[in-house]
């Protein structure tokens, strides 16, 4: 039997993972924390695909959508995830616009590995700051759904084009309540931080998010669960904890492939590893009965599948 190494890659510092199934190939979208620092800040530039077939043997697609790409944004090339829908690929990507705050853009392409272009303006677009780490799901219905935010959980119902939405419901604010997300340290007074992952798995629906616990300054990962695509969210635990010389962020990426389950997240693994030089890494997990999901355990790498 054949192992993968974590991090996926060394050949650059990646974060934020987003896996996508497609036919019989996994496809990992990941940012890139530049390697110089400007105004020792995240440095982020553009977006990255890998790809494997079997969890071991990965392939490096390379640069697939940059800010280069995106005329009316400056910085920011932040957490992204892609969808297929009717046979084009969907690329949700939040970055600073110019003039403006943190806007959510959208990149379209025939091939899950790009090249993406631009919408040509943002998708969503506050006057705020919370439109940052897009996820985005379709459900049984045909109804799609994008999250999003920091620090508050909002969504929007896309439209079939899957590049506007519904302007009559507009854009939704999910109740930030202790019963929803555990009482916490950020912003809200729960514990959601950022980085939402949104999937369903049977009869129930799952927010995955960054989390902050009351008295802890990096992030751990956590879960909560609904019956409902819009809630209401029931708080399901801590999903992977943080450990001694974690880094300060954390990012969920959550798939099936191949009858295996994987919990895509990332670290400070690799040599000048720091909070802006993150590494993705993964591990694989099983689900209880009842649905809920113990504590998922960093690791060294997967088996080959």
């Amino acid at each position: 039997m054949k192992y993968s190494k974590n991090p996926i890659t060394d050949s650059i510092y990646t974060a934020d993972p987003a896996p996508m199934v497609y036919g019989d190939t996994l496809y990992l979208y990941t940012t890139h924390d530049e390697d110089e620092l400007v105004n020792d800040f995240y440095t982020m530039n553009d977006w990255r695909c890998f790809s494997t077939k079997d969890m071991v043997n990965w392939t490096d697609h390379g640069k697939i959508f940059s800010l280069d790409d995106i005329e009316w944004a400056d910085a920011r090339a932040w957490a992204p995830q892609c969808i297929e829908r009717n046979g084009k690929f969907y690329l949700y990507c939040p970055v600073h616009k110019k003039d403006g705050g943190m806007s959510i853009a959208v990149g379209i392409s025939d091939s899950p590995t790009g090249p993406f272009k631009d919408l040509g303006h943002p998708l969503v677009d506050e006057p705020d700051w919370n439109d940052i780490d897009p996820t985005v799901f379709i459900d049984d219905d045909g109804q799609a759904y994008l999250y999003f935010g920091n620090p508050e959980l909002r969504y929007v119902l896309l439209n079939e084009d899957m590049i506007s939405y519904d302007e009559k419901v507009g854009v939704c604010k999910v109740p930030m309540t202790e019963e929803a997300f555990n009482k916490g340290s950020h912003d809200t007074g729960t514990s959601y931080g950022e980085g939402p992952w949104f999937y369903k798995r049977g009869d129930l629906y799952y927010m995955v998010y960054a989390a902050f616990a009351l008295g802890q300054q990096n992030e751990h990962l956590a879960y909560s669960t609904s019956k409902g695509p819009t809630g209401p969210w029931k708080y399901g635990g801590v999903l992977m904890a943080t450990g001694e010389g974690d880094i300060f962020t954390n990012h969920p990426g959550i798939c099936e492939f191949k009858g295996h389950n994987y919990l895509f997240y990332h670290t400070g693994e690799l040599p000048g590893g720091s909070l802006f030089h993150r590494s993705v890494c993964v591990a694989e997990f099983d689900y209880n009965a009842d649905g809920s999901i113990d504590v998922v355990e960093k690791c060294s790498g997967v088996s080959e599948v």
